[in-house]
């Protein structure tokens, strides 16, 4: 049956509000649209979990005159509050509870004219990189759904990709916007610490790590949300971004100049890589050099070992946190019945670790922040692969069974023995597939995922690219430059075209 609006599928969010706004459309056009495409292709794919249709249709010849206005949007299942709806974070504790407020950036969404037409998929408190949780169950990757589409905002980028909407949210905790980037060949770009707020019930989440933007089939896309959200200042915020030079749209396009690229062959928090994500690094360097940049093998210094032993006591402090908050919240204690295991070894780990161990993760991360700094000063822009892997099987990266004994045996261990076990399986199998992310949620500079090549087995491969805290400037300007030389947006998955 064909679907409504058959230009749908091409158009980016700027490509429709720009015809809206020429009244060559309407706001109920591309909603029908929408809606269309949610019934026709998620059922496969399982991205969107929460359906707002009725509020969404409520809302939509209402809408503010923004620069989205009629623009079809979702919101990832973690965090961003809408009143009156749910926001489960893939827990099964808040299935059902109502949010009784709004969160900033969905209220600086809606009064962009964006019209939130569900939740999307997401892991339990965001902290797996793939989408996989008990409450909603799998979400499978548009190119091949046998694959994950990564996390944790796999189900906004499943829905991008599969073109149900032009651009979702999503947030990025250790590579949560990158990952599912590269895993769906789309652009994700994790903004520098600060610049997107989390009022007005959290300053910060994971020390800083965790930061708010959203998946996007284009760089002007990406760079239009991000002057939605980082519109004007909030009181109260922990850390200060430097102030945008001007709109981040008119960054788009601009020469940016000949720059400093260093560009990495391995893996960050890993001891190899993937053949197909070295070849997408090569090939990387191999078009920037065609396109007049100076390009040189360099890597930012920082202690590994100590590093990943700090991520994953910050993370795990955080988790125990969620944890409490979503027991406290139904009326009961922490039970590992309620939660999934992975959350539940984090949140171990968190309360078995001392006020002294945190200091040391702090501490350790903020010596690495100065080193990788530094290493801005002489090099303008870092790329290396996003994944270290291409998109797993869908089940392939889950807690096996005897993990899951394992862990249930580590409840009555002191830290050492459970810090240890996690970060073996972690660095084993886990953050093997996605070890060049967390890094700069510890350091805070600015990296985006570009989908610059495919697979033989037609999967996206990602390539990251990281500039100093502060510029996403040129971020946008080398992220444009290489979109008009080796295009994507036409690129599409066989399920779309069918």
């Amino acid at each position: 049956m064909a679907l409504p609006l058959p230009e749908y599928d091409r158009l980016d969010a700027t490509g429709m509000a720009a015809l809206v706004a020429d009244g060559e459309l309407s706001p109920n056009e591309l909603l029908e649209a929408a809606l269309a495409r949610i019934d026709a292709r998620n059922p496969t794919l399982n991205a969107v979990v929460d359906d707002l249709r009725e509020r969404a249709k409520a809302k939509v010849d209402h809408l503010p005159d923004g620069p989205l206005k009629g623009v079809p949007f979702l919101l990832k299942d973690l965090k961003q509050h809408l009143t009156g709806t749910q926001v489960t974070g893939g827990c099964k504790l808040y299935k059902g509870k109502l949010s009784h407020y709004t969160s900033e950036l969905s209220r600086r969404y809606e009064a962009a004219g964006l019209q939130v037409l569900g939740r999307t998929n997401s892991p339990e408190f965001g902290i797996m990189g793939i989408t996989e949780p008990e409450l909603w169950g799998p979400c499978r990757n548009p190119w091949n759904r046998d694959h994950t589409p990564g996390g944790s905002s796999g189900g906004s980028a499943s829905a991008v990709a599969a073109r149900m909407v032009p651009v979702a949210h999503g947030g990025d905790g250790g590579g949560s916007i990158r990952i599912p980037a590269s895993a769906c060949g789309l652009v994700g770009l994790k903004p520098t610490r600060g610049r997107v707020t989390m009022s007005p019930t959290l300053g910060d989440a994971w020390q800083g790590f965790v930061q708010e933007h959203v998946l996007a089939r284009t760089v002007r896309d990406s760079a239009l949300l991000l002057d939605i959200a980082d519109s004007e200042p909030t009181i109260g915020e922990p850390y200060a971004a430097p102030a945008k030079p001007g709109p981040w749209v008119d960054e788009v396009g601009k020469n940016p100049g000949k720059l400093r690229i260093a560009v990495c062959r391995d893996a960050l928090f890993a001891n190899e890589q993937h053949p197909d994500c070295t070849a997408a690094v090569d090939d990387a360097a191999e078009l920037l050099r065609g396109l007049g940049h100076e390009v040189s093998f360099a890597t930012p210094p920082f202690p590994q070992s100590d590093l990943i032993r700090a991520y994953f006591l910050t993370v795990s402090a955080g988790v125990a946190c969620f944890v409490e908050e979503a027991a406290a919240e139904a009326g009961r204690k922490p039970r590992f019945q309620d939660f999934e295991t992975s959350t539940w070894l984090l949140a171990l780990i968190g309360w078995k670790s001392s006020a002294a161990e945190l200091e040391w993760s702090r501490r350790v991360i903020q010596l690495a922040s100065r080193g990788v700094a530094a290493f801005f000063e002489d090099h303008d822009v870092f790329v290396s692969s996003t994944l270290g892997r291409p998109p797993a099987r869908v089940g392939e990266l889950a807690i096996s069974a005897a993990e899951e004994l394992q862990i249930g045996v580590l409840r009555h261990v002191p830290l050492k023995p459970i810090l240890d076990f996690a970060l073996d399986q972690m660095s084993k199998g886990k953050m093997a597939a996605t070890p060049n992310t967390q890094l700069f949620n510890q350091t805070g500079q600015p990296g985006v995922s570009l989908p610059l090549m495919w697979n033989d087995q037609s999967l996206p491969i990602g390539t990251q690219f990281v500039s100093r805290f502060g510029d996403e400037a040129t971020l946008f300007r080398l992220a444009s430059q290489l979109e008009e030389a080796r295009p994507w947006k036409d690129k599409v998955p066989a399920m779309v075209r069918s």
